[in-house]
């Protein structure tokens, strides 16, 4: 099974690593790992720019998100929305091995 590393540092400096189960069909993982990097960053700087967001807020907004570019997809809907579903559980499944580490302060002195 193909996997993705990864590793994300939050914004209060907590590194966390990953290693994603990519679904047999990927077309690029590089491009997968391109595209994971974009949207966190962009996330985190939405978030910092909005202020004050419910964690539950932000997971709904990525859902309706997902939920978009699935009904996107040009093709018979049981299968996108299969694809859909089977690319989370894979992502969740892979929580189960995400490492923790603090990296240390963030920000400027």
């Amino acid at each position: 099974m193909d996997v993705l590393p990864y590793r994300y540092v939050t914004p209060s400096g907590e590194a966390v690593s990953f290693e994603f189960r990519l679904h047999p069909e990927t077309g690029s993982a590089v491009r997968v790992q391109q595209l994971l990097d974009r949207l966190t960053d962009t996330l985190d700087n939405e978030i910092g720019l909005l202020g004050d967001t419910c964690n539950g807020d932000v997971l709904q907004a990525l859902a309706m998100a997902l939920a978009v570019r699935t009904e996107m997809i040009p093709a018979d809907p049981d299968m996108t929305q299969g694809l859909a579903r089977d690319v989370v559980e894979r992502a969740l499944k892979s929580l189960a091995e995400a490492q923790h580490r603090q990296t240390g302060p963030v920000g400027h002195a």
